[in-house]
Formats: structure tokens, C-alpha cells, sequence
């Protein structure tokens, strides 16, 4: 291996690492400082900004919709629905049902997301289903049921929140994984900050049927400073600045090396929830993220080796 080769692996895996860092931040930290306001609305937003921003220095990237083949549009279409608005929605959703409490077991249940994108993939790209799967990906489940619930099983009473905010948690973890595989289709056709650009695009024309249907405009009018505050700061940094920087990084390393990388979501996660909001793991919760980790690190690996 050259010096040139060994700069450029730590040079992706680095800014992999920050952009796994910034969302670990962002799920823990900024996002659930917005609960007061309307999930639609911060969805919309976070969204929207970005995206005014990337006109500034993208806005040639429009002509690209003229040579766009129907089928690409409706690719990109699906891909902002998914991983854009509905995935969104429901781990904001989700992150803001938790009241401050374990935010981090919302942001790991998220690790369980190669789990649908290698079944997804199997039905929808046709690709050969992994030696094992069923065995890791079990595994990664049962981790997960017990990183919620511990030993316990689930209490309508005194878990109802939990419970929700775990369901939303897969919902959007199936989205991602959705979104993921679309993505697989259009990124051999168009450069990632293409893709990038109309992804954000796409994401703000269907957030704003969403607040046109379901939304409340008055958010604009109430809307606090210090809301703003962390509204800008999600989209200059844990937004669209963290997807840059992965991409970046993920041109530069192999996809088994981005999956090490990326466990510094959910590891940096658990840190900035248990300085920031209080929150720490009971040993049973330990073992089981432990375990899932380990599930979805097999499972991954299989599946880049494959």
C-alpha cells in the first residue's frame, strides 16, 4: 500500500467518522431541543434551508431535469418520500415521544437498518440473500428487543411511549433501507452531489404537500429563536453538511471499512445522551447493544465481502 493510498483510507475514514459524530450529535442533542414545535413543520425546514443554500452554489444542476429520463425522476421521487419525508418524520417522530429519556435506543434501533436493505435488495435487485443472514440478522433483533426492554416484556401502561417511539424508530429504519437500495439504482447515473441536490429538492416540493395537507404555517409566526438556532445549526452541519462529508469519505474508503467507521453514530450517541441528557444504559441494555453491534458488524461484512 502507497503513502498516497494510506492518506486517502484515513482521510475518508476521518471525515466518515465526523459525519457519523455530527448525526450522533444531532439525534441526541439538536433535534430534541425541537419538540415543541410540529414534527411536519422541522421536517420541512430542515429540509428547505439546505436546500435554498445549495441553490446558491448548484443552481445549474436544474438543467439536468431536461435530459432526466421519467423513470430517474420517479426514482428520485420515491427516494425523497422515503428516506427524505416518511424515514424523517418518524425518527423525529420518534426522538421526540422519548422526552430526553434514552434517546440513544432510538438512534441505535437505526443500526438495524442492513437488516431491511439486504432484504430489500434480495427482492427488489434480485441479489443473492447472504450465507448466514437469517442467523445475524436474528440476532441483531433479539439485540435489539432487549436494548428497549431489557428483560421486561412491553408494558402499555408504563411503556406506551416507548413502545411507539421504538415502532416509529423501525419504520424509519425501513424507509432508510428503502431509500438506501433506490439510491443504488440512480447513483450510477448521477454524481453524488447531483443526487444529493435533488434529493433535498424533491424531499422540500413533498414536505410542502405535507404542510399543505397536514402542516401548520403558523409554526413560522412561533417559532423561537433559540429554535431557529438549532434549526440552522442541523442544516449547516448534522444536514446536508454531514451528508457532503460522508460521501466525500465514502468515494475514498471501502464500504467494509465506512461500516467501522459509521459506529461512531450510534457509539458517540450513548456519549453526547449520557453528558447532555442524563441518560445511561442498565448492564442488561449494555450487553444487548453490544450484541446487536456485533450482529450488524457480521451481517454487514457478509454482505460487502459478498
Amino acid at each position: 500500500m502507497t503513502a498516497i493510498q494510506r492518506k486517502a483510507i484515513i482521510t475518508g475514514s476521518l471525515a466518515i467518522g465526523i459525519s457519523a459524530v455530527l448525526w450522533g450529535f444531532d439525534g441526541a442533542v439538536l433535534t430534541p431541543r425541537l419538540y415543541n414545535l410540529d414534527v411536519i413543520f422541522v421536517v420541512f425546514i430542515v429540509h428547505l434551508l439546505p436546500f435554498l443554500v445549495m441553490n446558491i452554489f448548484m443552481f445549474r444542476e436544474y438543467r439536468k431535469i431536461l435530459s432526466m429520463e421519467r423513470k430517474d425522476i420517479i426514482i428520485f421521487l420515491l427516494i425523497s418520500l422515503f428516506g427524505g419525508a416518511i424515514g424523517t418524520l418518524a425518527i423525529v417522530k420518534a426522538l421526540f415521544l422519548m422526552d430526553f429519556n434514552h434517546l440513544s435506543v432510538v438512534i441505535l434501533l437505526q443500526k438495524l437498518q442492513p437488516v431491511f436493505a439486504i432484504l430489500l435488495a434480495t427482492t427488489f435487485l434480485h441479489e443473492k440473500l447472504r450465507k448466514n443472514f437469517f442467523y445475524w440478522a436474528g440476532l441483531a433483533v433479539v439485540g435489539g428487543y432487549f436494548l428497549t426492554f431489557g428483560f421486561a416484556l412491553p408494558n402499555m401502561q408504563t411503556d406506551e411511549k416507548t413502545v411507539y417511539a421504538s415502532l416509529l424508530a423501525l419504520l424509519a429504519t425501513l424507509s432508510f433501507s428503502s431509500s438506501t437500495v433506490l439510491s443504488k439504482k440512480i447513483l450510477g447515473t448521477y454524481k453524488f452531489t447531483t443526487s444529493t441536490f435533488f434529493r433535498y429538492g424533491f424531499t422540500s416540493f413533498i414536505m410542502l404537500l405535507f404542510m399543505l395537507i397536514a402542516g401548520d404555517f403558523s409554526q413560522f409566526g412561533t417559532t423561537t429563536t433559540e429554535n431557529w438556532m438549532y434549526i440552522f445549526i442541523i442544516g449547516a452541519t448534522t444536514g446536508s453538511g454531514a451528508i457532503f462529508l460522508y460521501y466525500y469519505g465514502l468515494r475514498k474508503v471501502k464500504a467494509s471499512l465506512a461500516t467501522i467507521s459509521e459506529l461512531m453514530f450510534p457509539l458517540s450517541a450513548v456519549v453526547f445522551d449520557y453528558f447532555v441528557n442524563g441518560s445511561l444504559f442498565s448492564p442488561v441494555q449494555w450487553v444487548a447493544a453490544g450484541v446487536m453491534i456485533f450482529a450488524i458488524l457480521k451481517l454487514t461484512a457478509s454482505d460487502n465481502k459478498s
